[in-house]
């Protein structure tokens, strides 16, 4: 929790956010690809700022303002992606996953196989 995370620059784009205020009003969800995507929207979403810089640390207890799924790959032990996927899915159900992929031997990390998740909510 007292980690500093790296800051990743963002902008929401003016169409990006119509999109999203249409899916919603459609009732529909919004999927983010890729972890960076979820810092990004969820970065706006708190701070009301659509361009600047994501410094937004997800981790368990983590309250998830835009994203309703997202499409990641599977992320190396102990990193902060890990931790990000852990609050969104949660750490059994991510856990379960992570064993049924090693033993089907999927890729890991950036040029690896990718898992759609989505909020159980």
């Amino acid at each position: 929790r007292a980690h500093v995370m790296h800051a990743e620059w963002y902008d929401v784009s003016v169409e990006t956010r119509a999109a999203i205020e249409a899916t919603r009003a459609a009732g529909r969800r919004v999927v983010a690809v890729g972890t960076t995507s979820v810092r990004a929207l969820e970065s706006w979403h708190q701070t009301g700022h659509a361009t600047g810089d994501a410094e937004l640390f997800i981790y368990p207890g983590f309250e998830f303002g835009v994203v309703d799924a997202m499409l990641t790959n599977f992320h190396l032990p102990g990193s902060t992606l890990l931790a990000l996927v852990y609050a969104f899915a949660g750490q059994p159900q991510v856990a379960q996953g992570y064993r049924a992929a090693i033993a089907e031997r999927y890729r890991f990390y950036s040029y690896g196989d990718a898992m759609l998740i989505e909020d159980g909510t």
